[in-house]
């Protein structure tokens, strides 16, 4: 249908609604990959921004669609674009999804960007009680005392959400963390 749409000439720009863009759309909820492939063949913007997840690649890392993300990725999608969550790292390790992490650090993400209600992906994944996207953060680099917006830092927010395994393993790794 989506191609009868577009044979027809409907606009593959159109933006509005939840999901932004027909492209984002495709990216979310249902992870769509062939239509996400036929959007992308015919031209559509893959830099977008708008809607309920900021972007394409974002949305795809909210649901964990993990072929879109690379989908996405393999036809230059910046990794680090920013949406409402910062960006698709920070998305993917909030909702605990190890391997999509793994993809987007694999991919060149920026392990400490900060932004967003959470700060950063080490923050959202100790917030959330992630603990193997935790551990993965830490293995790649992540630095413990970064402050987000809202929450301060991982370790105050791990302490304050009752995450203790998460907790112990953020002081054992840096003991001068503040809370």
């Amino acid at each position: 249908i989506v191609q009868l749409l577009l044979d027809n000439g409907a606009d593959i720009h159109t933006q509005g609604g939840q999901y932004g863009s027909a492209l984002q759309a495709a990216a979310s909820y249902g992870g769509h990959e062939k239509i996400v492939l036929l959007l992308l063949d015919k031209g559509a913007d893959i830099k977008t921004q708008g809607g309920e997840y900021g972007n394409a690649l974002s949305a795809a890392a909210f649901w964990n669609h993990e072929r879109i993300i690379q989908l996405l990725l393999d036809n230059g999608t910046e990794v680090n674009a920013g949406g409402k969550y910062s960006n698709a790292l920070q998305v993917a390790s909030l909702k605990g999804y190890e391997k999509a992490v793994q993809l987007l650090l694999d991919k060149g993400a920026d392990i400490n960007a900060q932004g967003g209600k959470y700060g950063n992906a080490l923050f959202a994944a100790s917030a959330t009680g992630h603990m193997a996207v935790v551990q993965l953060l830490l293995a790649n680099g992540a630095i413990i005392n970064r402050h987000g917006e809202q929450y301060k830092n991982a370790v105050r927010q791990a302490s304050l959400e009752g995450h203790e395994e998460i907790l112990r393993l953020l002081l054992d790794k840096d003991i001068n963390s503040v809370m």
